[in-house]
């Protein structure tokens, strides 16, 4: 087997870690916000809208796409960590919202450049075995989400809030290290669109009706996925009056869990097949939850990790279907589909805040829980494995 066909494990490796550093500081806004909320006196609908700040350069992917189809795209993956690092730390010394605000657009911006052509690069080193490498990839952002809440935490705790502006300088330091060890991954040439497709307009039209299924499953998990990991610390700290500590001690259980189930789910998938997977986790998201809302005490974090499992296990899979499209335009086409994960999460998150303000967090969770069996219309809707390599049925 030829070394481009096969999983090169080296550089799924490197691509991963580089994930994980990364996110580390864009999951700081979660665990902080409970004490955002304190310091501007915010409703959480207005704090829901700090998400939206952070998520709209989302707006950009498909242009991002459409530049790393032409030319080398590892420098982007390169400067995101220290740009990142340098906003998320800044969030403490925020003087007022509009600077929250600001800097969370640069952060957005910083993760946009990251997240759209690094998963290409997964598939051109994945060989045959996407969604494993999928798998890889998301456990690394996974386990940035779970160690994230516990760096700022402890941040927090030693400098104090406005004291977490310590943390840019490492930020910094793993940029300069991914210089050297992604410089040295000569694949990016291999993402230059050679042929012509006949435009982005016919790209657009001939995968319209995937895209549509896509977005029912995108956004209907979205719910109840932004809706915790948004808002779990702020739950356990406002309604259950739990330490700071405690509150995002369960953040990164959740987090946890939902690295496993991005470990596990993506291999799966490329053995039961995506559809089934998708299904099965669909089916035990409300389960989940309802454990979740009813357990006590020491109950709640084994909850919190079957949840966190069913919540995340999606992830590899739905970004391992975008990748199995055949397409001249593949850093376009996962710009295309960050776009809708940007969009639904948006609304997710709003419409979690705005619930959470009319009737409670729990409240919120219980209907936010249910309303993830949406998504299973969406998921049989999907073409088969078959259909979606030789690009049938997808051109409605």
């Amino acid at each position: 087997m030829k070394f481009k066909e096969r999983f090169q494990t080296g550089n799924v490796t490197t691509i991963s870690v580089s994930h994980m550093l990364h996110d580390i500081y864009s999951s700081f806004l979660a665990p902080l916000r409970p004490l955002l909320i304190e310091k501007f006196q915010m409703s959480l609908l207005l704090s829901s809208l700090l998400d939206v700040f952070q998520r709209a350069p989302n707006l950009l992917n498909p242009f991002i796409g459409l530049i790393a189809d032409r030319g080398p795209v590892r420098y982007f993956i390169i400067v995101s960590p220290a740009i990142t690092a340098i906003t998320m730390s800044l969030l403490g010394i925020a003087p007022n919202y509009v600077m929250l605000a600001l800097l969370l657009l640069v952060m957005g911006i910083s993760g946009a450049l990251f997240h759209v052509p690094s998963p290409v690069m997964i598939r051109k080193v994945s060989g045959g075995q996407t969604g494993k490498g999928m798998s890889f990839y998301m456990l690394g952002g996974e386990l940035a989400r779970t160690l994230g809440p516990l760096v700022i935490t402890a941040a927090v705790s030693l400098w104090g809030l406005e004291g977490t502006w310590r943390l840019i300088p490492f930020g910094i330091v793993a940029s300069l290290v991914l210089y050297y060890r992604i410089r040295k991954i000569h694949i990016a040439d291999e993402f230059t669109a050679q042929k012509t497709d006949g435009g982005i307009k016919k790209t657009l039209l001939e995968y319209k009706s995937f895209f549509i299924i896509l977005l029912g499953i995108i956004f209907f998990r979205a719910i109840v996925k932004s809706a915790l990991t948004g808002f779990l610390p702020t739950y356990f700290f406002t309604e259950k009056s739990e330490t700071l500590w405690f509150s995002n001690a369960s953040l990164a259980v959740l987090q946890i869990a939902g690295a496993a189930g991005t470990l596990l789910s993506g291999t799966i998938s490329d053995r039961l097949g995506r559809k089934t997977t998708l299904l099965i986790a669909s089916l035990a998201i409300p389960v989940s939850m309802w454990l979740f809302i009813m357990a006590e005490e020491i109950f709640v974090f084994p909850a919190l990790l079957l949840l966190g499992f069913f919540i995340f296990a999606p992830g590899p899979v739905v970004l391992a279907l975008v990748q199995d499209i055949k397409t001249q335009r593949p850093a376009f086409f996962n710009g295309i589909y960050m776009t809708l994960n940007f969009v639904s999460s948006s609304l997710a998150i709003v419409l979690a805040g705005w619930m959470g303000d009319l009737f409670s967090l729990q409240t919120t969770y219980m209907i936010t829980g249910s309303a993830a069996l949406l998504s299973v219309p969406f998921i049989f809707a999907l073409p088969s494995k078959k259909q979606t390599t030789k690009n049938k049925n997808l051109k409605k």
